[in-house]
Parts: structure tokens; sequence; C-alpha cells
């Protein structure tokens, strides 16, 4: 006999087992995890809701049922909503374990995708998210969270592991738990076999991706523009690799190749892991490598590629201080230049989404705003405590952001800041060049620790609403602040000094129209933007659209980036045909 139960009946007995795994050694480890799940299987099944009927799957050849398809299976079920950094974080682990166990092994990993923000609901934004995070498992759309709330689950990442007749097992909440993770898996696989309970049939797993024609950019993140010489540089994040492209059409470089990797070197050689922010001066480009946790180089006029920051893994470390490569940081997903108490340009500013923070690299001896001296290559954290909140305060460090996504600087006064496009609280904020000040500009609302006030909404400061912001750009001479409004599938133009918020361009809905006008065109998700050095041009990301966009904004007119492929070898190698 089995009885529906949620996380709150296995709460206590893995509590337990969790006090008692800590003072284990390795094998004691596996004895107490074989008795934890004798002690649940000689008891009453505590019996996991099926999926509800109805429900759009991915990367399945139809519906799944722990009832059906999958009895007999151990399933860990992902509860994650693809916005998510700490869901991002835990991919390596799923993807770890699929090389571990198969399918035919007993093992099928479910991603129950609950969403937070309305447009994670539609099923073709999930898909596009499978592809970009190279999910290869089954995931459903639990659009209404329906077995979130009958597992009375709380947070995301959340996953849940059950044995071959849907019985709940064991959870684990949050990040950072791949041992246990592993031990729970190899434990009550082993388990479960020596019972002869596991059953080696397919599920029907037919990937997405499978059935996609090439494309030039893959989920484009980021671009940048050289001010001096109107070059620009894209983060074509999923191909793994930086172009950049002049002002004439050409293709100046291709860096890194088609797969991932963290190699540095030549051209040829290096390697990136979804590359997401990029900055150009004269013949550098810093690139935040962001699966890679690295903040890397390219030396144009030496075709070389190096690390600056990071340690190939991600990092815990919310304070800093080390030198660049000795310092563990997590998933950085902008960069921008700006100067700090030294020469001109002599620290990049880092959107640290994976601790929430903002950090700085040091390129050359300078002093952070009421801060100490700082060495040449040093990496530390400027602002926020780490939380993921919504908290603005006079005290950098007090201050707390939640996945910062997008930097631009303005230097110069009035404005003296970095704006940052901070995403989970679907907020813009400002962090004071002089003192370190956190200040809220546009989105959001008044309470640090509610991220959930998103929407579509102009207007000024609080009333504005934004939906999961990724990108910002300054425009000195029009000052005035362009933001990639990404779950709206807009862009919005911000006044700091009225903090006036309204659409530029976009319908809300996602699409790729070019026009005529600016409110008639489409953007799906755009992930980045810069600005040309007269103002004119507003340069985009459209990342699931898979383009890189330019608006007018003197005839307020869309067009694209165009490319032709000369050869398709290793890498694409292409050639820009209409770069206005």
């Amino acid at each position: 006999m089995a009885s529906q139960c949620s996380l709150s009946t296995l709460f206590p007995l893995q509590s337990q087992l969790e006090c008692d795994l800590d003072e284990a050694t390795t094998e004691d480890k596996e004895q107490l995890v074989h008795q934890y799940l004798k002690k649940l299987d000689d008891g009453e099944d505590m019996k996991t809701p099926d999926f509800h009927p109805g429900l759009e799957w991915l990367n399945t050849e139809g519906p799944l049922s722990l009832n059906k398809e999958l009895a007999g299976k151990v399933v860990l079920l992902d509860f994650f909503t693809y916005c998510c950094i700490n869901c991002m974080h835990i991919l390596p682990d799923l993807h770890q374990l699929e090389k571990r166990h198969s399918v035919k092994d007993g093992l099928v990993i479910v991603g129950v995708h609950s969403a937070k923000f309305p447009n994670e609901k539609v099923l073709d934004n999930i898909r596009r998210a499978v592809l970009r995070y190279n999910i290869c498992h089954p995931v459903v759309n639990d659009s209404e969270a329906s077995l979130w709330h009958e597992l009375e689950v709380s947070c995301w990442p959340t996953l849940v592991l059950l044995g071959p007749r849907g019985n709940l097992l064991f959870s684990l909440v949050g990040e950072g738990h791949r041992d246990r993770l592993m031990l729970f898996t190899d434990s009550t696989l082993r388990f479960y076999k020596e019972k002869s309970l596991l059953k080696t049939h397919s599920v029907g797993i037919k990937l997405y991706k499978d059935s996609l024609p090439p494309s030039i950019l893959s989920f484009p993140g980021k671009v940048a523009v050289d001010r001096s010489s109107q070059r620009l540089v894209i983060a074509d994040s999923g191909h793994h690799r930086i172009l950049v492209v002049s002002s004439t059409g050409q293709l100046l470089h291709t860096i890194g190749g088609s797969t991932r990797g963290r190699q540095d070197g030549s051209f040829s050689e290096a390697s990136f892991s979804s590359p997401q922010g990029v900055a150009i001066k004269e013949d550098v480009v810093y690139v935040a490598d962001t699966e890679n946790h690295l903040i890397r180089k390219i030396d144009l006029s030496q075709g070389r590629v190096s690390t600056l920051a990071g340690v190939g893994a991600q990092g815990t470390d919310k304070e800093g201080g080390a030198m660049g490569p000795q310092q563990p940081i997590s998933s950085p997903w902008d960069l921008t230049l700006g100067t700090a108490g030294g020469a001109e340009d002599n620290v990049l500013w880092i959107a640290m989404a994976g601790t929430h923070q903002i950090w700085a690299l040091f390129l050359t001896d300078g002093k952070l705003p009421k801060g100490s001296e700082s060495k040449a290559g040093m990496c530390v954290r400027w602002a926020g405590s780490g939380n993921e909140e919504n908290r603005n305060n006079a005290y950098p460090h007090k201050a707390g952001f939640a996945q910062p996504s997008g930097l631009a600087s303005a230097p110069e006064e009035p404005w003296s800041c970095l704006f940052v496009a901070d995403s989970e609280s679907s907020t813009i904020r400002t962090l004071a060049l002089k003192d370190g000040a956190v200040k809220h500009l546009v989105g959001g609302e008044r309470d640090p620790l509610n991220l959930f006030a998103f929407g579509d909404v102009d207007g000024k400061g609080v009333d504005a609403k934004l939906q999961h912001p990724l990108g910002v750009a300054w425009a000195a001479e029009q000052k005035l602040l362009y933001v990639a409004d990404s779950y709206n599938h807009k862009i919005k133009v911000v006044d700091p000094k009225t903090k006036l918020c309204s659409t530029l361009a976009g319908t809300g809905e996602a699409g790729d129209a070019l026009g005529p006008e600016f409110n008639k065109s489409g953007f799906n998700e755009p992930g980045g933007l810069c600005i040309s050095d007269n103002g004119k041009l507003l340069y985009v990301a459209d990342t699931n659209n898979h383009l890189v966009k330019v608006l007018d904004l003197d005839t307020r007119t869309v067009s694209v980036v165009r490319f032709v492929c000369l050869c398709i070898l290793h890498v694409l190698h292409i050639r820009v045909i209409n770069f206005p």
C-alpha cells in the first residue's frame, strides 16, 4: 500500500541521514545510505504524484508517466526555471550523472520546468533554453507548477530522487551537492539492481537539437563596439566563440571553435564555454567566459588568448582579493572597462551573476572607492553581500543584487556610476563610482526581498516594470540608458535624470519582424546591446533569433547584420554584407 507524500514527509528522515553522513568515512557513507534505503523500502512507500495529463514535453517522443514509461526506473526530478543561475550551476552535475549511468542502467533524469516569469511558461522559450544549455534529458513544461506544489518544493533548483515504484527517496535543495547526488544515485541504482527491480527499456528520448539546421550565429549573448575603429565584437555564445567584424563587412577574427573548452593559445587553439560579456579597447578584447568561470583576454595584434582571472571551476568565494589566475569566480555574465584610482580604463568591472555581486579586476595598480590599494592583476569583490536581494545601501558591501547580468559605465558627471541590469530583481540599479553607493533607478519594488515585482509597464522609478533585463548601454551624448528588457522582448530607454522608462522597440511578444517602425519590430529575449560612438546606432544581440540587429535611432528603423557563408570547415567562416 502506498500514500502520496511531499518533501515535508521525507525531510525528517533524510535530515538524520545527512547528519550521520557528515561524520562518516567513504565506506561508512555507502553503508549508511544502504541502511536508509532498506528502511524506506521495507516501509510504506512514500508515493510521488504522477505528472498531470496534457502537459507539454520536450526531448521525448511523447508524454512520460511514473506509472508507465518510467516504471522500473530510478528517476531524478530536476525542478528548475531557466532564468536561474543556480539551476544553470547544477547542469554540469547532471551531465556527469548522465555519463555515469544510462537509461539502460536504470536512471532517467526529468527536468520539471516550473517557471518564475510568465515568459518562461511558453514552450518555445523553454525549448530554446534546452538547446542553449545543452539539456539532453526529457523536460516537462509544468507551467502552473502543479507537481512543485504537490511535493511542496520551495526553491530552485530542487532535485528529487525516486525509486522504481515512484517512491520518494531523497531531495537536494540548491546547488553545490555533487558528492551527495552521486552517492545517493549510485547507491540507489545498486540497491534496486540487487533487488532485480530495475528495468532496461528505453523511454523514447528524442532530442530536439538533432533536428535543427546549422546557423551562422547561435544564441549570441552580448555585443561591443570599438569606438575608435568601429569594429563590432560578437559573443557567439552557442558556438562558444568570439567574432570580430569590421565596419566594411569583413570578418576580421574568429576566436574559438564550435565546441566547449578552456584552452589558451592562438585563435585556432583557443576555446571558450558559452562566453557572454565582451569589451574592446584598441587591439584588446576582454571576455566573460561564463561557463568556464573565467575572464579572458584576446590580443588581436598578437593573435593570442590568455586567462586573466578564474581557475576554470565555479568558485564560492564572495570576497576575493587574490591575483586573477588564483582567484575562483562564479559565472561572470558581463564586463566593462572603467577607472578606479589609477590610469584611465585600469579596471574591469564584472557582473558576477553566480554570486550576485559586482567585482573588479585591476589591469594596472588602482584603488576601489573607499577601499585599499590594489595591485595589477588583483580580482576582488566591490559591491554586493552575496545574498540574492534587491537591497540598496550607501555601503557597497551591504547592498544586495540578484543575478546582475549587464553593465554600462557612465563616468562623466553628474552620473559617475555603473548602470546594472539586475535580472532576477527585474531592476536597473546604479553603483556610484565615487563611494560605491547602490541606488534604485527603475523597476522592481521597495521591498528588498521581493524578487517577483516584474511586468511590462512604462513609467517612472518603481512604477516602471521590467521582466528579467539582461543588458544596458549608455549613450553619453543623449544622456540616455538603453535596456534589453529580455523577457518582455523589448528594447527600452531610461532617462536617468527623470527616472522615466519607456518602450523604444518591440511589441512585447517574441518575434522577428523588422518593422518598419520600432513599435512593430520583433525581438526574442535580447541579451545584450551597445551603442556606436556617435550615438546613432544601437546594436542588439537578439539572442533567441540568432541575430545581431541594428536600430537606427535617427530613422527609427531596424535592420539585420546579415552573414554570407564563404566556407564551412570545423569553424564557420563568414562575411557581413550589410553592416550599417
